[in-house]
């Protein structure tokens, strides 16, 4: 189970001190796991594989989940719209047994976030116009899951309905429009930016830079997000509710009622197991993860983590350098520095006589 699946089921009350602090902890645990995984990748893809493949230990870029009966194919869809409770449904489904990809791990997966840039997003980009396009689902399935939740693939529910007529809908929603957006607000506005400076590192954040572009486009119904310069455009309230909205009553009119389930996760489990007919319901509480306040925190996290990292290489470099030309280290230095000081002070505001040869630096001397 992952820190953030074992987190979840840590349940506080709602509003209170101990909440706050959870999701604090939680938000920067994951803000930094997201970051050290990319560094990770790209060093696993550019250095680590290609010299294994040299020696003839090929191993893959992409990683296949298992499922416990092995069927290639989707039996679930989460069609709700981000923000909706869509990544606790996600740890709830892995937890029945049912593989989920849920967008925020996408960039774990080379091959499909390729497949959804050269397929949909970088064409509707480049064309300056909004396109759908049709997305390769047995790509999917070919890679183990029998389930996604959240964005992009909530709104490919038709396609899904053709290609695997035996798959069952969960249209998970908010207490109102309102609540709604304002999570949503507050979602985008804490990782746009991120991701855009964390673009020029890394190619798979460069590319859901670009799904973020083709994904506001279609939520809020205005192209220009397609090219218009960073930082973009705050959303558009009455647009991006409406999108919603719109999006619930076409799922509730064109998916068969007896594939649909319209949930909210403070239902719990009985709803999800009686739909997805699983006799054994877990008695563990359900889980409780992506709250508002834990996003903003892990967008900061996602930032502060690399720069820290970067910081610890320079200055571990630099205090190589200046122990070889002065024979210090740079505690040493700054000892001197301080006692040095300290006399200073002491001579000029209290006349006291300065020994400085007590004082002078003892560098170190290699013995023959």
């Amino acid at each position: 189970m992952s820190f953030q699946a074992s987190s979840a089921k840590i349940q506080y009350e709602p509003g209170s001190w101990q909440e706050a602090i959870n999701d604090i902890y939680t938000g920067t645990v994951v803000g930094a796991a997201h970051s050290i995984y990319l560094v990770a990748k790209w060093w696993y893809v550019n250095l680590i594989r290609p010299i294994l493949n040299v020696f003839g230990f090929y191993l893959p870029e992409d990683k296949i989940v298992q499922s416990k009966d092995g069927e290639k194919t989707l039996k679930v869809v989460a069609v709700g719209y981000g923000r909706t409770g869509t990544y606790s449904l996600t740890l709830a489904l892995e937890e029945l047994g049912i593989p989920t990809l849920h967008t925020q791990h996408m960039y774990e997966h080379p091959e499909i976030l390729s497949m959804w840039t050269e397929s949909i997003f970088l064409p509707s980009i480049e064309a300056k116009k909004t396109m759908m396009g049709k997305p390769d689902l047995q790509l999917l399935v070919s890679l183990g899951y029998q389930a996604t939740a959240d964005l992009p693939m909530a709104l490919y529910f038709e396609q899904v309905m053709d290609e695997f007529p035996d798959c069952k809908f969960i249209l998970t929603t908010r207490e109102n429009s309102d609540v709604w957006f304002r999570s949503w607000d507050t979602l985008t506005k804490s990782i746009t930016n991120p991701t855009h400076i964390g673009g020029f590192a890394f190619d798979s954040v460069r590319k859901i830079e670009l799904y973020l572009r083709w994904l506001y486009s279609v939520v809020n119904k205005d192209e220009s997000y397609l090219w218009k310069p960073f930082p973009l455009p705050d959303q558009h309230r009455e647009t991006a509710i409406a999108s919603y909205e719109e999006h619930n009553r076409r799922v509730r009119e064109l998916v068969p009622k007896d594939k649909l389930l319209e949930y909210s996760v403070k239902e719990g489990w009985n709803p999800l197991c009686d739909f997805l007919e699983i006799d054994a319901c877990p008695e563990t509480p359900f889980p409780r993860t992506n709250s508002a306040r834990s996003v903003q925190v892990q967008a900061i996290s996602a930032q502060i983590t690399p720069m820290m990292g970067a910081l610890f290489i320079i200055f571990g470099l630099f205090a190589v350098v200046f122990k070889i030309l002065t024979g210090m280290t740079v505690v040493a230095w700054a000892n001197y520095k301080s006692r040095e000081l300290v006399m200073v002070l002491r001579r000029v505001l209290l006349g006291e006589k300065v020994d400085w040869r007590r004082s002078s630096p003892k560098r170190s001397r290699k013995t023959a």
